[in-house]
């Protein structure tokens, strides 16, 4: 530790503020759709595991500041994805009834929307695309968030982003109205078991 210096230091006086992250940019439906995209490449994704409690999954999320999670895999495969409205929904309870069980014991697992319920719009698209068209896709999909996937010549394939509608709206500054299909991975996955 000899080869390295302490740094000076300067006592603080007068008004200091703290410094606070710049607000989203502001864009417009014409603007590149990856302005928007939250680029898992840059950012840490929110990540729990299957066998984590539902409640643990909810702190988690609040803690964050999220209102969805990646569901990983011990060897770091994603197994699915948890929102929000899946833990406040209707699906804990109907496994409460199904299963008689205690919501205590509900796992991430158990109402969790599975790898092969999610869809995901290649990163060759999002760079072609723009903010009004995953504005368009999310309402005709009824979502709340949709996923971007990168393949690789090697077959593996990878998450590299995720669309939030709310994270476009703060950046659009307007609100955007829904359709009246289902607004979530959870009421999708309803969708296709009741079908």
């Amino acid at each position: 530790m000899d080869e390295y210096r302490s740094l000076p230091v300067q006592h603080l006086t007068g008004a200091v503020e703290i410094a606070q992250p710049a607000p989203p940019n502001h864009v417009s439906m014409d603007s590149a759709a990856i302005e928007v995209m939250t680029d898992l490449r840059c950012t840490t994704a929110a990540v729990i595991h299957p066998d984590a409690t539902m409640e643990i999954a909810n702190v988690y999320m609040q803690m964050r500041g999220m209102r969805s999670l990646f569901v990983m895999n011990k060897d770091q495969s994603l197994c699915g994805m948890i929102t929000a409205t899946d833990i406040l929904g209707e699906k804990p309870l109907r496994f409460i009834d199904e299963r008689r069980i205690k919501y205590s014991e509900i796992l991430v697992q158990d109402i969790m929307t599975h790898l092969d319920k999610l869809e995901a719009i290649p990163i060759k698209e999002v760079e072609k695309g723009r903010v009004g068209n995953i504005v368009t896709s999310l309402r005709e999909s009824g979502r709340q968030h949709t996923l971007v996937i990168e393949h690789f010549s090697n077959a593996a394939s990878k998450i590299c982003g995720i669309f939030s509608l709310t994270q476009i709206e703060k950046q659009l500054n307007i609100k955007i109205m829904p359709t009246n299909v289902a607004k979530s991975f959870a009421e999708i996955e309803t969708t296709l078991i009741t079908s």
